[in-house]
């Protein structure tokens, strides 16, 4: 099997808006990926559906959008393949949120690097009632296991960033910084409960005593969870063109710099650094101006393809 292999399907017109963002996932014993993978592709042939969705012997996983019969029609073709614990949730976006459709076939259905067992080896789930009694007690370690840039849009209270560009990353955080913690009661989240569902894996692999992780991730956790109940800080990054969102899932305030991926405030939009699609504060001095200039012709080809469509 091609580890790499990518296919794409051609989304043929828009859906009525709201967009339906659904993000899904399930570890699950996957014989044949390959095949997965063209019946996944032949199902997106016949309705309109944007987003990624990958897929390996390990599972499946990914976020799709489209209109409410698309993705009905594809949740239902995934319950009758077998992937019937999915952790699925739905969600709106006003927008279209992914440019095309795409059907990845991979090793992993998210890339640790580190061979884990989390079908074997499972922390306690936590509703979010529960994990906002635990990481309120001072006893517990919170982690934050996703990305520098995720975790610069929000985040828990008093939660450990990990300093991570990419969770391939996150085994040597664990051994460099967490191991001496092993007694300790660890506490980690992420954006849908996928990470962390490999993260207490590892740390059980590794010889943590008590590992517990929030059931279905922060986007459950902000649908269910009301406002004056959160201990959530700021807003949740996701992998789309919402950029963020919030409680009840509301899209965030937070923009996308598509220069360097960077979620910014509305503060940080205003600031002379940001140039749409060129550059923010983040990035403008890590670019050269021919790189300048050339984010400057792909966001006027970008305006140019929006003014055709209109």
């Amino acid at each position: 099997m091609n580890a790499t292999v990518e296919q794409l399907a051609p989304v043929e017109q828009q859906a009525t808006t709201p967009w339906v963002v659904a993000a899904l996932y399930q570890f699950k014993e996957v014989k044949d990926p390959a095949q997965l993978q063209q019946n996944l592709l032949d199902i997106v042939k016949t309705i309109n559906l944007c987003g990624t969705l990958i897929v390996a012997k390990e599972g499946i996983n990914g976020t799709i959008a489209g209109d409410q019969h698309a993705i009905q029609v594809m949740h239902q073709f995934l319950l009758d393949a077998g992937f019937n614990d999915m952790e699925y949730k739905e969600s709106h976006s006003s927008d279209k949120p992914f440019r095309k459709m795409k059907i990845k076939l991979k090793k992993e259905i998210v890339t640790l690097g580190v061979d884990v067992k989390p079908r074997n080896l499972v922390g306690h789930y936590l509703d979010p009632k529960a994990w906002n009694d635990l990481i309120s007690r001072d006893d517990v370690i919170i982690v934050d296991t996703r990305n520098d840039y995720e975790y610069k849009a929000g985040t828990f209270k008093n939660a450990v960033d990990p300093k991570t560009e990419s969770f391939r990353e996150f085994p040597d955080y664990v051994k460099k910084q967490l191991a001496e913690h092993k007694n300790k009661k660890i506490a980690m989240f992420c954006t849908g409960g996928i990470r962390c569902e490999k993260s207490t894996s590892l740390l059980l692999q590794e010889g943590f005593e008590e590992v517990y992780h929030l059931k279905g991730g922060i986007l459950k956790y902000l649908e269910e969870t009301p406002a004056e109940e959160s201990l959530w800080e700021g807003e949740c990054f996701v992998f789309d063109g919402r950029t963020a969102v919030t409680h009840a899932m509301q899209e965030g305030e937070n923009v996308k710099c598509h220069a360097c991926g960077w979620p910014l405030t509305p503060e940080e939009v205003a600031l002379p650094t940001y140039e749409l699609g060129v550059s923010c504060l983040y990035c403008i001095e890590k670019t050269s101006e021919q790189q300048k200039n050339n984010f400057r012709m792909r966001q006027s080809q970008i305006v140019a393809a929006k003014r055709k469509r209109l």
